[in-house]
């Protein structure tokens, strides 16, 4: 089904409050920008007053409509990046420049109004950082110890990056924004070719670590 589907069951008023609270969590599965979690930790801390998305159905069409102006803006962007590329094309440019809509789409981005919810964010990277404090450390036997002990020491800058955004409620200052952009470059550096067994934490950690780095980039400094 689609995300229009989902959407139709959410705003059913004749559908019970369970129904149309999973037809929400679908819908964040057809259409997630900062990835399922993220984007659920967005909605419910964006619903305000009352972020019960179960139990109050003002609130749930409230996240509604915040993650339809998402998916509407990000479909505009889309079809004029398409339709960019296509003249690009012609003229000979074959490959996407590395800032393209296409290099970043996987990436977390809110797309939309006048930029992201700060509580909003802060609310994902408070989810997903949670999350990545549950993550263990890679298998200290897949790489050699001094390796190890970089990744050791990744792992611990990752999570005190986080940290630090959460402590200053979204509005980090210049150095913390260009700690979170090196912390995944580094990330990067690690990741090793093919399915190794040490891409599999690392990724998990890349996945905060872009959110990180773009609640950075987009948030007001102090």
């Amino acid at each position: 089904m689609s995300f229009g589907t989902f959407a139709r069951r959410v705003r059913d008023e004749q559908s019970p409050p369970a129904r149309r609270h999973r037809a929400l969590r679908w819908a964040v599965t057809e259409y997630g920008p900062l990835g399922f979690h993220a984007t659920w930790a967005y909605l419910a801390a964006t619903a305000l007053p009352a972020p019960d998305l179960r139990r109050d159905m003002s609130a749930l069409l409230r996240a509604l409509d915040t993650l339809e102006a998402s998916r509407a803006a990000r479909l505009e962007e889309v079809a004029a990046f398409a339709a960019r590329r296509s003249m690009e094309k012609e003229a000979g440019l074959r490959t996407p420049r590395r800032d393209d809509l296409a290099v970043r789409l996987w990436r977390p981005h809110w797309p939309g109004g006048a930029g992201p919810s700060r509580l909003g964010l802060v609310a994902a990277v408070a989810n997903r950082q949670a999350a990545f404090r549950r993550f263990p450390l890679p298998d200290d036997t897949l790489v050699p110890a001094d390796r190890a002990r970089r990744i050791a020491d990744l792992y611990g800058r990752l999570d005190a990056c986080g940290a630090a955004y959460l402590a200053a409620l979204g509005q980090p200052d210049g150095p913390a924004r260009d700690a979170s952009a090196d912390i995944v470059a580094d990330i990067h550096r690690h990741l090793a070719p093919g399915h190794a067994p040490l891409n599999v934490p690392l990724f998990q950690w890349l996945r905060f670590a872009d959110l990180l780095a773009y609640a950075h980039a987009v948030s007001p400094a102090r």
